[in-house]
């Protein structure tokens, strides 16, 4: 039931100088005739983690024109815009309401330069939503209901009239943010018709300011696609445009240190999401499942099949089936290709300084003198042709050690004071002269089996076939895109803190948490008491129970709202023990049905929907659960 504003004005007057839990009485929904203010979470305390508010504002009043949502890309690119305005306006207002511990804190997502979607701000068919944190105001621990009342019926309505209502806004900026939307998107479509596996356009500028900044670095060199490279693409709005296009295939990026290969290839990894304009690479698109591949030493494996790549060990374990707590860097990468095949990557981005030696290249003097047999590594480099033509995934390799590499190159790009430069032809003819030619190919190529459970023999079940849900209804992972052009996913479900805070949960597959809600999906718990905490430590990592994982080294996992829903998921995949019942790939297609039918609310028990949340690709799923050890 939606109260008015006087009403809460009234609550708030009655509740002044009482002791703060009294302030949980004005949870629910208020009318303020220009929008609804809804108060879905109240702190515990002053030094609490802050209140959840949201705000909401019908499609009738907010006027935005129904062609700047009507497709996911659109709609994903207004909510991000919305929501950095509306950083930028109650940041304002921080802390003007004054108290103790949090009181007086207003804020929301702060998103970095990457167009994501995130549960601070909702566009459905009904209206808009954002939800944003409130510290309630109290002198010590007596409620100081007068400051919240300045910042809710003073600061909040010039926020909200200011952002949400689209006559208060430039219309050109606006329609600015979506045209670009809809650039980026038709090139994203561009990169499979002309069989590309990435675009960087000409004058982008891509070098970032620091190794901890995101910001474009000042007086860069913009870049220059080579004229043999260079591909011309009529965007609808912004019209022609140049860049280099990318073939698929093998590409060796070379070049002398300090002259641009890892800043390229970096550029190409963050080109799997949008970016917004000014940031010097918003038309830096690459394929939406590129992944970038690294070392990992100290990791763990479950279950997987390494045997492309690994065999013939002299403890004779078999690594068709290949379990460790404690891998090395050449058998982390190799378990890294493996499972970049199973997440539906089409594009492996790899930088030599961050690989394996010892997998990625042995050169012909090595080879001579340790022989094939008494070596159980098969170099990437002996592989990385038949990964393309059988199984069509593409490498975009920096390097800069050995030569063979040359060999197997179908483009090879030397970066010279950050300018690209085509010398395919010129080093092709040059390796044919040079010499005899190392060996670049291994035999007994064979692509993995798909049905991996990352447990097995807990209870007996079969792992599902790769099309079957937990109901027998069929279903296809495809290539779904999360917040970039595909299937939209919906928003919502609970906030999980950023520096660290733990959340409980009550039975699995009963009556449990805030609110009395039940579970989703399957359960065999048979109502036992299960409470899971999770705790999530930034971007890098996070904790199931007592089951930390390292996602360090996962590095296109780009914003710490990414950590939070992949605790979220692998929490839910927990609870309801879909590890040990299926498949890696069927865990993951039902987690991504559960969110595409009810939003990330669907993996929640929470009772309130709250910021903090924003959807990862699925290779970052995928990656979240492999690190997992139980």
């Amino acid at each position: 039931m939606t109260k008015s504003a006087p009403d809460l004005r009234k609550l708030l007057e009655s509740i002044d100088r009482r002791s703060y839990p009294a302030y949980k009485d004005a949870r629910g929904s208020y009318d303020f005739s220009d929008y609804v203010l809804t108060i879905d979470h109240v702190q515990g305390d002053p030094f609490a983690s802050p209140s959840k508010l949201s705000v909401f504002i019908p499609h009738q009043k907010a006027g935005y024109p129904a062609d700047y949502f009507n497709t996911p890309w659109k709609q994903t690119a207004l909510e991000d815009y919305l929501v950095r305005q509306f950083y930028q306006e109650i940041a304002k207002y921080n802390f003007k309401a004054k108290g103790s511990g949090k009181s007086g804190l207003i804020t929301t997502s702060h998103p970095g330069p990457e167009v994501l979607s995130r549960t601070a701000c909702e566009c459905n068919a009904k209206g808009i939503t954002v939800r944003f944190e409130c510290g309630f105001p109290a002198n010590g621990r007596t409620i100081n209901s007068g400051e919240l009342i300045k910042i809710l019926f003073d600061f909040l309505p010039r926020c909200a009239k200011s952002v949400l209502y689209f006559k208060n806004r430039r219309p050109g900026e606006v329609k600015s943010v979506i045209d670009l939307a809809e650039d980026q998107q038709f090139i994203r479509e561009e990169l499979g018709r002309l069989d590309l596996v990435s675009f960087v356009a000409d004058e982008a500028i891509l070098p970032r300011e620091s190794g901890i900044s995101s910001r474009p670095m000042r007086g860069s060199v913009p870049f220059v696609s080579p004229q043999s490279m260079r591909v011309e693409l009529n965007l609808p709005h912004h019209g022609a445009i140049t860049g280099m296009g990318l073939k698929r295939g093998i590409t060796l990026i070379v070049g002398g240190g300090y002259h641009g290969k890892s800043t390229l290839l970096k550029a190409l990894e963050s080109g799997v999401y949008n970016h917004i304009a000014g940031d010097g690479r918003e038309y830096v698109i690459t394929d939406s499942t590129a992944m970038k591949l690294r070392a990992e030493d100290g990791r763990s494996i479950r279950n997987t099949d390494i045997s492309l790549f690994i065999n013939d060990l002299p403890n004779k374990k078999d690594t068709r089936c290949f379990s460790t707590e404690d891998a090395s860097g050449s058998t982390s990468q190799a378990a890294a290709v493996i499972e970049g095949m199973e997440a539906g990557s089409r594009v492996f981005l790899i930088d030599e300084d961050t690989s394996a030696t010892n997998f990625m290249v042995r050169d012909d003097l090595m080879q001579k003198i340790i022989s094939r047999s008494k070596e159980p590594i098969t170099p990437f480099i002996e592989r990385a042709r038949d990964l393309y033509e059988k199984s069509g995934i593409s490498t975009v390799m920096v390097a800069g050690s050995s030569g063979a590499y040359f060999y197997i190159a179908d483009t090879i790009l030397q970066m010279d004071c950050y300018e690209p430069y085509d010398i395919t032809d010129r080093t092709k003819a040059f390796c044919a002269s040079y010499g005899t030619e190392p060996i670049t190919r291994a035999p007994g190529f064979s692509i993995p089996q798909k049905g991996r459970k990352l447990f097995t023999g807990n209870n007996g079940n079969a792992a599902r076939s790769e099309s079957t849900g937990w109901d027998g209804s069929s279903y296809s992972r495809g290539d779904s895109s999360y917040g970039q052009g595909g299937s939209s996913y919906g928003r919502g479900g609970s906030s999980y803190g950023q520096d660290g805070s733990s959340y409980g949960r009550g039975r699995s597959g009963s009556s449990y948490g805030r609110g009395g809600q039940r579970g989703h999906g399957p359960s065999d718990s048979g109502g036992r008491d299960e409470r899971i905490k999770v705790k999530v430590y930034g971007k890098d990592s996070l904790q199931v129970g007592k089951s930390p994982v390292d996602l360090r080294f996962v590095e296109q996992l780009i914003d710490p709202e990414q950590t939070n829903t992949l605790a979220q998921i692998l929490r839910y995949c927990v609870e309801h023990q879909l590890l040990e019942r299926y498949t890696v790939a069927d865990t993951v297609a039902l987690v991504q049905k559960e969110v595409a039918k009810g939003g990330l609310s669907a993996l929640s028990d929470s009772s309130y929907a709250a910021m903090g949340l924003c959807m990862p690709r699925v290779q970052e799923i995928f990656a979240c659960i492999n690190r997992y050890r139980g």
